[in-house]
């Protein structure tokens, strides 16, 4: 039998997961910020990461997405916007770096959406949910029940900056916090896991 996570309600009860604040949160506005952006994440060489996309409303709307794309370290994130094409520059030649880990969680689905709409074929992309499938877990852990499970945290998600319009040239700062942090949930429970050499590449047949 599988293990399980824990459940919502039990993750509930926990406190609070201490995320990024805003100031530690940013969207490079020149082209030296993205440049330093780009030279801290291939000197730490691993990074949490995660994508947001316009949601589609109407039967057979295809999306145009990924619109943002995070990365996040210990103590800061990046927000890349694919509307921006100095961002497009720097997302592909991040997502196509064999060097920087991409860290996260339910990432099948971004690999096909990436290759459509940005033309990037995503290398050395961590998924966190295979790490908890091959040590006994249930098939989809998800960022909510793992931060719980390894951090002993409550990891809370707005529905509502979900399905927000990410396509806008300027984001809000809910939807700033939402897309850093959960590329930053997903630094944070890989860490925690410590894998070694060998489960690490197991799970990285790209790399």
């Amino acid at each position: 039998m599988r293990k399980m996570g824990p459940t919502k309600a039990e993750t509930d009860a926990l406190p609070p997961f201490a995320a990024l604040t805003l100031e530690r949160i940013e969207v490079p506005s020149t082209a030296d910020a993205l440049a330093a952006a780009i030279d801290a994440l291939r000197s730490a060489g691993e990074a949490g990461f995660d994508t947001e996309s316009k949601p589609t409303f109407k039967p057979g709307e295809v999306s145009s997405g990924p619109h943002v794309v995070q990365f996040a370290l210990h103590d800061r994130a990046w927000l890349l916007q694919a509307g921006d094409p100095a961002h497009r520059a720097a997302i592909v030649a991040l997502l196509e770096d064999p060097g920087v880990l991409k860290v996260g969680f339910g990432l099948s689905a971004d690999r096909a959406q990436i290759r459509a709409n940005l033309g990037a074929t995503l290398r050395a992309v961590l998924d966190l949910d295979a790490v908890f499938r091959r040590r006994g877990y249930n098939s989809s852990m998800g960022a909510r029940a793992a931060v719980g499970l390894t951090l002993g945290c409550n990891f809370r998600k707005s529905k509502a900056v979900t399905t927000s319009n990410w396509a806008m040239p300027r984001l809000t700062d809910a939807q700033k916090l939402y897309a850093a942090n959960d590329a930053f949930a997903a630094y944070c429970v890989y860490r925690t896991l410590s894998l070694s050499a060998q489960e690490r590449q197991a799970l990285l047949p790209d790399s």
